[in-house]
C-alpha cells in the first residue's frame, strides 16, 4: 500500500470519527455555555456551570443513577451467572444435541428486543414485575451473545488443565471455578463494559414497563426532562445529557485497553 493511500485512509477515518463524535462535542460546548452563545458558537462567551445546577434541581437524577446502578448491575450478575453455566455446557460438557441447542440459542441474536416488547409485557404483568427494576433487567440475562461470548473463551482453554483439576479432586462446578472462570477474567470484563453500556443506554423497554420515579433509569428520566411541554432549552439539557453519559466515558477511557484486548483473544475460534 502506497504513503498515498495510507495518508488517504488515515484522513477518512478522522474525518468518521469527527462526524461521529461531533453531537457530543456540541452538547459538552452548549452545556457550558447559554443557550445563545451556544447555538452562535460566540468562542467569546464566558464558561458557566448554571445550566448543570439547572438541570440537577429539574429532576430526581440520584433516584435516576441509583435505579440505573441497580438495574446495570442485576443484569450483568445475571449475565455472568447464566453465560457462564451455558457457555461451559456448551463447550465443554457433552450433551446429546448440544450443537443443534447452540445453533438455537444464536438465533435470539437475529431477533430485534422490540419484536418481544408485547410478550415481555404480559409476562412481566402476570409475575407482578411491571415498574420494577427486575422487571426491567429479567428479559436481558440469557444472553446469547454473552453464552457465545463465554463458550468461545472456555473452548480456548487447554484440556490438560482441566484434567489436572479433575485428578486433583475437583467436581465440574469446582473446575469451572477454578480453571475456566479465572482464565476468562479478560473476556468478563470486556463483555462486562458491552452490557453496562447496552442497559445504561436502554430506553424503550424501560419507558414501557416503569411509570414512577422510584424504578425509572436515566434515559427515561431524561427523555422526561427534556420533553417539549418542561421547556426547550438547549444548553440545559445538554448539561442533563452531559452528566447521564459522563459514567460511561470515564469508565470506558479507564478501560479501553483491556476492552480491546480482551475482545482479540476472545476472537471466534
Amino acid at each position: 500500500m502506497s504513503a498515498l493511500a495510507r495518508h488517504a485512509e488515515a484522513a477518512l477515518a478522522l474525518l468518521v470519527a469527527m462526524v461521529w463524535i461531533s453531537p457530543l462535542m456540541f452538547a459538552g460546548w452548549a452545556a457550558f455555555h447559554a443557550p445563545t452563545d451556544a447555538i452562535n458558537f460566540n468562542l467569546a462567551a464566558p464558561w458557566t456551570l448554571e445550566n448543570f445546577r439547572t438541570a440537577w434541581d429539574g429532576a430526581p437524577w440520584l433516584r435516576y443513577f441509583l435505579n440505573t446502578f441497580l438495574l446495570v448491575t442485576s443484569v450483568l450478575a445475571g449475565q455472568f451467572f447464566l453465560c457462564t453455566l451455558a457457555g461451559f455446557a456448551f463447550a465443554q460438557v457433552e450433551i446429546p444435541g448440544k450443537d443443534v441447542i447452540f445453533v438455537l440459542v444464536l438465533l435470539q441474536l437475529f431477533i430485534l428486543p422490540e419484536v418481544l416488547i408485547v410478550e415481555n409485557y404480559a409476562v412481566a404483568a402476570q409475575l407482578g414485575l411491571l415498574d420494577s427494576i427486575l422487571g426491567i433487567g429479567a428479559p436481558y440475562m440469557a444472553s446469547a451473545f454473552g453464552i457465545f461470548l463465554m463458550r468461545q473463551t472456555f473452548k480456548s482453554v487447554p484440556k490438560e488443565l482441566d484434567e489436572a483439576a479433575r485428578v486433583e479432586g475437583c467436581s465440574t462446578l469446582g473446575v469451572l471455578w477454578r480453571v475456566y472462570v479465572p482464565a476468562a477474567r479478560s473476556t468478563y470484563l470486556a463483555y462486562a463494559l458491552v452490557s453496562i453500556a447496552t442497559h445504561w443506554n436502554n430506553f424503550l423497554w424501560p419507558l414501557i414497563v416503569t411509570n414512577s420515579d422510584t424504578t425509572r433509569p436515566l434515559t427515561v428520566g431524561l427523555s422526561i426532562f427534556a420533553a417539549p411541554e418542561n421547556g426547550v432549552d438547549i444548553s440545559v439539557i445538554s448539561a442533563a445529557t452531559i452528566m447521564v453519559i459522563a459514567p460511561l466515558l470515564i469508565l470506558f477511557l479507564v478501560f479501553q485497553r483491556q476492552f480491546v484486548q480482551a475482545f482479540l483473544r476472545a476472537g471466534i475460534k
